[in-house]
């Protein structure tokens, strides 16, 4: 199952002994105002039928520590014979406006009864807060306006849930789902359904919203969404599904989120029965070690291989570069992948460029080069030319993922890895971080402030928060907190050659010289 070592946990919400309990958590993180924002459903019960408000934490983070405000209630997210469900939130950082979008269900119906029936009672309603969720506006009602007729052929529908996301161009997406209504009176069933996610979006920071198209194929259920940079320059919208049949759903959107591809099943990413609630984030590569190794070398201007390269190495004595050079020579050979720092592009197969590396603007001849082997103290590294064809370099999108780890009950949540998301195939994990009965959870990156002044100042590290369900004989006694780096979660992947439920041997990748 992976390391022994669970990171440190605060229980944030907790069920009342009246029988009052907290499910359905969502995280935001806002890094300008260091503020946290912990959403969560108030039910009198378990029971979907019972919920009844949405309830928020605040906490502030202090360099190793977060202080929590207590809980209270979002008063004004209601609409009046319904109840509030689903929260997912969403920063605009260009208006620091805060949207928190929920779903008002009518009375107690159950979704169960929405999608036998097709009656839909669910609304699309959101509220704001200009000062990072201290006071909340009136509801909105944006049912009408944004699905329209579209709401006939829909049994139900409902968010996220958790939190939603903001694209370099500004456009604010709220991930979602719906039961579409194939047919009405079908083999004597009234309603007949297939699960289908998608997302809303706004491009004038939420003034108006609109519908993006259906995942095509396969069902799927709750979702959430990143928005993945590569590093030849092109960016997907990636969504990642809920589903029913075994294992998660992923689809790409070329056109950040309007239309989606053809949906896949992700083998490595195992589903509960019936498919549970899972979260993803992504963050930077951490190239960090790579500009650090260019930099703290002093490699000629005009090097132009990577046996060049390697010769430097010898005579500064860097003997830790080189033994960090062969891993990740081992990395993207044995496992025909990506060098995850960026170094090594594997799509173009070719080595990007120390000016690259360092995300510099100039440009560099093209000096294409076989494959070569170098012996360094007896280390044998394969190597490609230094050099690459012109083409636009950006710092690729790393995608973590949470969710129970048991393909037979929610228990045991941990977290995945992939440097590469577009590949179904390079997921790596999980490491457990909670041990025992857990379901939901919701992710947020952050940056832990680096160490030292000035030019002695290390990067930021890598961090992450984690929200989840959790408890000793039921996934739903909690909601807890915490945090944890990128290294903890790469030291922490399960050992080499892991037996895969297909009882496959995969091998892990390699991480270990990957900045902290």
């Amino acid at each position: 199952m992976g390391s022994h070592h669970f990171p440190a946990r605060t229980v944030l919400f907790e069920r009342e002994r009246n029988g009052v309990t907290y499910r359905v958590p969502a995280l935001l993180y806002i890094p300008r105002w260091a503020t946290l924002l912990a959403f969560a459903e108030e039910r009198l019960s378990a029971d979907d039928a019972h919920a009844n408000l949405l309830v928020l934490r605040r906490g502030i983070f202090y360099h190793n520590y977060v202080e929590w405000e207590d809980m209270r209630a979002v008063e004004t997210a209601v609409l009046p014979g319904h109840r509030s469900m689903n929260p997912c939130p969403i920063y605009d950082e260009f208006t620091g406006q805060l949207f928190l979008f929920f779903i008002a269900v009518f009375g107690k119906t159950t979704e169960s009864y929405q999608i036998i029936t097709g009656r839909n009672m669910a609304r699309l309603c959101y509220v704001t807060s200009s000062d990072q969720g201290r006071n909340w506006s009136n509801v909105t009602d944006l049912t009408l306006q944004v699905i329209g007729e579209s709401i006939k052929e829909w049994a139900t529908f409902a968010l996220g849930p958790g939190h939603g996301i903001q694209l370099k161009s500004g456009r604010l997406l709220v991930p979602a789902y719906t039961y579409y209504i194939d047919c009405r009176e079908c083999f004597g069933k009234l309603c007949r359904t297939t699960s289908r996610a998608f997302a809303f979006h706004s491009d004038d920071h939420g003034q108006k919203w609109k519908l993006g198209e259906l995942i095509p194929n396969l069902p799927s259920v709750e979702c959430q969404l990143v928005s993945v940079d590569e590093e030849d320059g092109n960016n997907v919208l990636y969504c990642n599904a809920r589903s029913s049949l075994g294992f998660r759903v992923q689809a790409m959107s070329s056109d950040e989120g309007i239309v989606f591809q053809p949906g896949q099943l992700v083998e490595k990413l195992v589903e509960t029965p019936n498919g549970c609630h899972g979260s993803v984030i992504g963050f930077p590569a951490p190239l960090g070690f790579y500009t650090r190794l260019y930099t703290k070398i002093n490699v000629p201007r005009d090097l132009n291989n990577y046996k060049e390269l390697a010769n430097v190495l010898k005579k500064q004595k860097k003997m830790y570069y080189i033994e960090q050079l062969k891993k990740y020579s081992d990395y993207s050979h044995q496992h025909q992948s990506r060098i995850d720092s960026g170094l090594y592009n594997k799509h173009r197969g070719e080595i990007l460029s120390r000016k690259e590396v360092c995300n510099s603007s100039d440009q560099l001849p093209s000096t294409p080069e076989s494959s070569t082997s170098v012996m360094l103290d007896g280390i044998q590294i394969q190597t490609k030319s230094l050099y690459r064809t012109n083409q636009q370099f950006q710092t690729p999108t790393w995608v973590l993922y949470s969710h129970p780890t048991s393909a037979l009950s929610r228990v045991n949540l941990g977290v995945y890895l992939s440097p590469y998301p577009r590949d179904a195939d390079s997921w790596t994990g999980p490491w457990v971080i909670y041990e025992g009965p857990s379901a939901y959870s919701d992710l947020a990156y952050m940056e832990l402030p680096s160490k030292g002044i000035g030019a002695d100042a290390s990067p930021p590290v890598i961090a992450f928060a984690c929200l989840y369900e959790n408890g000793l004989v039921s996934p739903y006694e909690q909601i807890s907190f915490s945090i944890f780096t990128l290294y903890e979660v790469i030291q922490s992947l399960p050992p080499n050659q892991p037996v895969s439920h297909q009882g496959q041997k995969k091998q892990k990748m390699k991480w270990d010289c990957v900045a902290s």
